[in-house]
């Protein structure tokens, strides 16, 4: 039996909260999250392989310690607020891969990076809404990796190069955040915020697209980019980015999804094979 090719790494956008399982909230316009939806809807076809198990590190998740969520059945954590009384009652009844969890902690300990295991907490938001739409039959097992509390970016892309093995074993790494996280003004019309967010979506698609070796130095040293700090007063939706570019080692980088939601632009990368799309 051939072994499987090699699969990309991803850094998508989750949207916000249970966005594209409800109406838009009063006042957005009606297609605000469609076009976030459809990339997600079209990431199978965009990475070309079915892969075996999803590893998945989401802005939602921090621990002291790198910590994986080892676990055969997942409850699940609806880490949101004030949204409709439905959107409480979502499901997504994907199985966890002990032997995937096992191996991310063996790859991250010959790294010399000390890890950590949870059993009980539950998938977040930042995992089942995008996947929902991504693999809707929940049929691929989902293994969880924590951020680490220091949101340190090298730190992350360490993470990352040890887990890039994976990639070779049938495993999707993918990061889940948001390129664009500043909610104080991101459901405001605020015309130099979104400005701020052009500015900075401009630097960081042509810092994932940059040489591998230059990519690398531009992402490690992101707070100097232009408006970063306007963009993202906390880093934690940004920071998975740094896991999946990482994890890319010499593969090239592609904008997989570029877009402006309420006048703010946002992107989602993908390293490796460029997107079929």
């Amino acid at each position: 039996m051939d072994a499987p090719a090699r699969l990309p790494t991803l850094f998508i956008p989750h949207g916000g909260g249970p966005c594209f399982f409800m109406e838009p909230m009063p006042g957005m316009p009606p297609d605000t999250w469609d076009r976030m939806a459809a990339y997600l809807r079209g990431i199978p076809q965009a990475i070309g392989q079915r892969p075996r198990v999803v590893l998945v590190i989401s802005g939602h998740w921090e621990c002291e310690q790198a910590t994986v969520l080892n676990s055969g059945n997942y409850e699940l954590l609806y880490d949101y607020y004030g949204f409709p009384e439905h959107t409480y009652s979502l499901t997504y009844p994907a199985h966890g891969s002990l032997a995937v969890a096992d191996r991310v902690r063996e790859l991250l300990a010959q790294a010399g990076i000390k890890t950590d295991e949870e059993h009980e907490r539950g998938l977040d938001h930042g995992v089942f809404i995008p996947f929902k739409l991504i693999y809707p039959d929940a049929d691929i097992p989902v293994v969880q990796l924590s951020l680490l509390h220091s949101l340190d970016p090298a730190a992350h892309f360490a993470l990352g190069r040890a887990l890039a093995p994976l990639r070779d074993e049938g495993v999707l790494i993918v990061g889940s955040g948001l390129s664009y996280h500043n909610l104080r003004e991101f459901f405001l019309p605020v015309p130099a915020a979104d400005a701020a967010a052009a500015n900075f979506d401009r630097w960081l698609r042509a810092a994932v697209t940059a040489p591998p070796a230059e990519r690398e130095h531009l992402l490690m040293n992101w707070r100097q980019a232009p408006n970063a700090r306007d963009c993202h007063p906390r880093s934690e939706h940004l920071i998975p980015l740094m896991v999946a570019a990482g994890a890319a080692a010499d593969d090239a980088g592609h904008v997989a999804y570029n877009d402006k939601v309420l006048g703010k632009s946002v992107s989602g990368f993908q390293f490796g094979r460029a997107p079929a799309i």
